[in-house]
């Protein structure tokens, strides 16, 4: 399952920050855009007028054709980004995040270089698969908008990566948990602590906090630790002590912690 869209704050940033005003003009170039020397104002209009019309393909061509014939105008950087702005639109994220980092790489000091870094983030972003899938694009898509806003912590751009951030920060415990939950369910209790474990210390501001400290003191009893679950417990409920989680672990404590105190003495 994908993760929601926000394409229209994408678009909306993306417009903003890269349309230049350009002369009308139309063009009949096919996909395969063979080479017919034109100038950048008509190159340029013409991609921005595709992209209008939700001709992504086509304008994201057009937009190179600009850089190809015209490489060192100042339309080149900007047709560089929108290119990839293009690809993103046309979920063609592997093109958009190729275009957006080489837009980077040899612009990095450009004032468009902190939306490159967000773009190359929401196309990670858009691909996130649900928990029970690899979880490579989540960590990739992690990384890419942490870099954000390292660099650019006081942009518009970061302060949207940063929501997503966390929602990325949930699906990755999430992922945690239904592998941790797995063990469990066939009594590899070390296992499955580790993972309920991994949660509880890497994912804190996460939902899945409170899970995992109930799946933490059913684990530690199962392993014959009633003083580690006894622990847990009492964290569990100090902070979190009207959640549902809670009174399960309670009410465990409540039936197997003294059978489990009495079997190890």
């Amino acid at each position: 399952m994908r993760m929601t869209s926000f394409r229209p704050l994408a678009a909306g940033l993306a417009m903003a920050g890269l349309m230049v005003t350009a002369g009308c003009a139309s063009t009949k170039a096919g996909n395969d855009l063979p080479y017919v020397a034109r100038d950048v104002g008509t190159l340029y209009s013409a991609g921005k007028e595709k992209l209008d019309k939700g001709q992504y393909k086509l304008a994201a061509a057009l937009f190179a054709e600009v850089e190809r014939q015209h490489p060192f105008s100042v339309w080149a950087r900007r047709a560089q980004l929108m290119a990839a702005f293009s690809y993103y639109m046309d979920d063609d994220y592997t093109q958009a995040i190729q275009s957006a980092q080489r837009f980077i790489a040899e612009h990095p000091g450009s004032p468009s270089a902190p939306y490159a870094y967000y773009l190359v983030g929401l196309c990670y972003y858009q691909q996130i698969a649900d928990v029970d899938r690899d979880q490579k694009i989540t960590e990739q898509a992690k990384a890419a908008l942490g870099e954000l806003v390292r660099r650019y912590p006081d942009t518009r751009y970061a302060a949207d990566a940063r929501l997503k951030l966390d929602l990325v920060e949930d699906h990755l415990a999430g992922k945690e948990m239904e592998v941790g939950r797995f063990y469990e369910q066939r009594g590899n209790w070390l296992a499955a602590t580790k993972r309920f474990q991994t949660v509880v210390d890497d994912y804190q501001t996460t939902t899945h906090v409170p899970e995992a400290l109930m799946r933490l003191t059913e684990t530690y009893l199962a392993l014959g630790l009633p003083q580690e679950a006894k622990k847990t417990a009492a964290v569990l409920g100090a902070n979190y002590p009207g959640s549902k989680w809670y009174q399960r672990a309670y009410d465990l404590m409540q039936d197997k912690a003294p059978a489990a105190v009495a079997a190890g003495a």
